[in-house]
């Protein structure tokens, strides 16, 4: 394993920009990166963030040739995901003649498999990767959840690097760290993020480091030393206002706001025209910039 993914407490769960057309915006991508990379926030791409199940497969190929050609610090993570394996090995195979530092795999969408299926997906996918793997439990968006014990009997798989838990609850976020106690978790959810970190989280996989990514690192690295209270009651609006509607629609706009990319186009059938008021998201964007030129580390 890379031992450098152990010091990465903050996954930022990257946008794919696109400009007007729909044309993946690469340069604005490389920008994207470069400010994650100032932060010292890892890199995820082409996760439900990015976007990835909207994107064809050589605009997947171009966002992986294009992250992993960047002279950067922190390491790129690739998201693996759909619900045929052979594709999915096949996509794994591609990404590795471009060195990514670690894949993120999904439970399968759709099929909704039990126990058996689970283990055999990932111990396929796990098999043909050659890098450190997160395995990603979020049942809201792949109608099942990550059984407790898959995640047991695939904890001594030797690419096994961590879980990300965005089921939402407490209960089994404890339930998976007393299945697998060796395995790193991290929260896939922003806003729990603070009660994860009680219960001994590694970090987060975060949506909103996208607009946020130094307040955002900052954020974690609180919650991490146990300052939550604070936090909980200060970033809740601001966390909700990334949340409003679909991901990522809040998050491209909020970017395009901000001027660091051109244009909030989003592939279909997600469409920024379901947010079309921003005054919450400018909001929210002065209360954090505020918060973090009074928390930031001098």
């Amino acid at each position: 394993m890379d031992t450098n993914l152990n010091d990465i407490k903050l996954w930022t769960a990257l946008v794919t920009p696109m400009k007007e057309n729909g044309d993946l915006d690469l340069e604005d991508l490389a920008t994207l990166i470069h400010k994650q990379d100032e932060a010292g926030n890892g890199v995820l791409i082409l996760g439900s963030t990015g976007e990835g199940l909207a994107l064809g497969l050589e605009d997947k190929q171009q966002v992986v040739n294009t992250a992993t050609s960047l002279n950067v610090d922190v390491p790129i993570m690739v998201g693996v995901g759909g619900f045929n394996l052979r594709e999915q090995i096949e996509w794994i195979e591609y990404c590795h003649e471009f060195n990514p530092d670690a894949f993120l795999m999904v439970t399968p969408l759709y099929a909704k498999p039990e126990l058996r299926g689970q283990i055999e997906w990932f111990r396929a996918l796990m098999d043909a990767a050659d890098k450190p793997c997160m395995l990603y439990n979020v049942p809201s968006r792949t109608g099942s959840w990550l059984e407790k014990e898959a995640l047991k009997e695939l904890s001594e798989h030797p690419n096994l690097y961590a879980l990300k838990e965005a089921g939402g609850s407490i209960a089994h976020f404890q339930e998976y760290r007393m299945a697998a106690p060796d395995i790193p978790l991290y929260s896939g959810d922003d806003g729990l993020t603070p009660y994860f970190s009680l219960n001994g989280c590694r970090g987060l996989v975060s949506v909103m480091a996208n607009v946020w990514p130094k307040a955002a690192h900052r954020y974690v690295e609180l919650c991490i030393e146990g300052c939550t209270k604070d936090l909980i009651t200060y970033w809740k609006e601001p966390i909700a206002s990334i949340f409003s509607v679909s991901n990522p629609i809040p998050s491209k706009v909020l970017l395009k706001e901000k001027g660091w990319i051109k244009s909030s186009t989003l592939r279909p059938p997600l469409t920024d025209k379901d947010l079309e008021d921003t005054e919450r998201l400018l909001k929210a964007d002065e209360s954090i910039t505020k918060w973090y030129e009074e928390n930031k580390v001098q």
